[in-house]
């Protein structure tokens, strides 16, 4: 009668089933970013990862359901290298700034080969109703909230004028930044970075109390 499987063994084979279930994730949002989510397919991916395809089943019973994922780990990425960085200063003009800054250096250091996952994915999904669609539309969304929520709490610490209307300001402070996610992904170069910063800084200073604290010059 074979012995059960010690706690080590069963431990290792989880970890690996994690990691591989990680790298399968990884390299399909990468995947995504430059040549959409169409694109994610497990049979995709199995050639790409030289992974079977009944590997890839035993972690995603479905093309949707890897889809769903490869979004999930695509906001686990922009969480991590824009909504956290941007977060960091107090609450204030500089919080605003911080969060469009990190989002112009995520785009710079091509963390997503096609420019912003969520930018190209919303494109790419806006007239096919379903559970993807939702999940990245959900995901733009909260993104823009975000920026409507830091404009409100300057506007609490006295650092953006009472009149200013958030969820206006947010949506011009976005839709810069869309534009130079476009035209890098067309561009490229360093210029483009130089015009949104411009542009940001612009927006942001004209809204701006006299007792704001004073924007980085970088």
């Amino acid at each position: 009668m074979a012995e059960a499987p010690t706690a080590p063994s069963t431990d290792r084979r989880r970890l690996r089933g994690e990691q591989t279930r990680q790298a399968i994730l990884t390299h399909a949002s990468r995947l995504a970013s430059a040549e959409g989510l169409g694109a994610v397919s497990l049979q995709r991916l199995a050639t790409d990862l030289g992974i079977s395809k009944s590997g890839l089943f035993a972690h995603f019973g479905s093309k949707e359901e890897l889809q769903l994922a490869t979004v999930e780990e695509a906001g686990r990425t922009f969480t991590r290298e824009v909504l956290k960085p941007g977060l960091r200063p107090p609450a204030g003009l500089r919080r605003p700034w911080a969060m469009c800054t990190s989002y112009l250096s995520y785009l710079k250091r091509e963390v997503f080969p096609g420019g912003c996952f969520f930018a190209a994915a919303v494109t790419e999904f806006d007239s096919k109703p379903g559970q993807v669609r939702d999940a990245v539309v959900a995901g733009r969304h909260y993104w823009v909230e975000s920026l409507a929520r830091a404009v409100r709490e300057a506007q609490a610490a006295g650092e953006v004028r009472a009149d200013v209307d958030s969820e206006q300001l947010a949506w011009e402070l976005d839709w810069i930044l869309v534009g130079a996610n476009n035209r890098f992904i067309v561009d490229g170069g360093s210029i483009v970075f130089e015009r949104a910063r411009r542009a940001l800084r612009d927006r942001l200073e004209r809204v701006a109390t006299k007792s704001a604290a004073r924007l980085p010059n970088r």
